[in-house]
């Protein structure tokens, strides 16, 4: 057995993607589990590995951990990337969370049915320009560090820097209007660890296309 964790999920971003980031951020190497076909999940859940049924499941330290901000919190506080204080931790979550709302919007698109994409790419495009990024542009103005907290590399940095690139696939000069963004994008891209993820042949995933959809709903519905 060897000591990398263990991703189970589907050949996809999904739920899992924040996961495979934080550990790449780390510099930890992972394996990965892929469900091919709903028999893959079924054995998963018969054999008691899902406490509630369901994936993400991570299997790290002797545990096999599910639910997605609970793997995430503990592969944080693992490696160092949750502040350094109380306080500084009620940040990060604040952060983190916001991008995740966002995150979820900008995951979801690929699922909208074909009369309801044009309103939901609206709305992706309406709350990341006018909810979400001039929040972090005015903490990294008001900061005037680097990073978003403290003046340390956290999981917000990277969980902000996946959704910036996420949305920059969904339109690619989302960025236009926010300069400071602009920068973190490039700096934090820029990190050993990070600019390793991001080359072609890392284990990060691709967007998720159309023609995926059905067999993701034949392995979970």
């Amino acid at each position: 057995m060897s000591g990398k964790p263990k991703l189970h999920y589907f050949n996809g971003r999904g739920r899992m993607e924040s996961i495979r980031w934080l550990l790449a951020a780390a510099g930890v190497e992972f394996e990965e589990c892929f469900l091919e076909t709903k028999d893959d999940l079924v054995k998963l859940q018969k054999d008691g590995s899902l406490l509630f049924q369901q994936v993400p499941m991570v299997e790290i330290d002797g545990m096999k951990m599910v639910q997605t901000r609970a793997i995430s919190n503990y592969i944080a506080t693992k490696y160092n990337l949750y502040g350094k204080d109380l306080k500084e931790r009620a940040l990060i979550d604040m952060y983190v969370e916001a991008v995740l709302d966002l995150n979820e919007l900008l995951m979801t698109h690929a699922f909208q049915p074909a009369d309801k994409k044009e309103q939901h790419f609206a709305t992706i495009v309406d709350k990341a320009t006018n909810r979400y990024f001039p929040v972090y542009e005015k903490v990294l103005k008001d900061h005037g560090q680097d990073f978003l907290v403290g003046n340390r590399f956290s999981r917000a940095d990277v969980q902000l820097l996946e959704t910036l690139l996420m949305a920059e696939e969904c339109k690619p000069d989302i960025l236009a209007n926010f300069p400071l963004l602009q920068s973190f994008k490039a700096r934090i891209s820029n990190m050993p660890t990070i600019k390793k993820f991001l080359q072609p042949g890392s284990q990060r995933k691709p967007p998720l296309q159309e023609k995926d959809v059905p067999k993701l709903m034949k392995i979970f519905h």
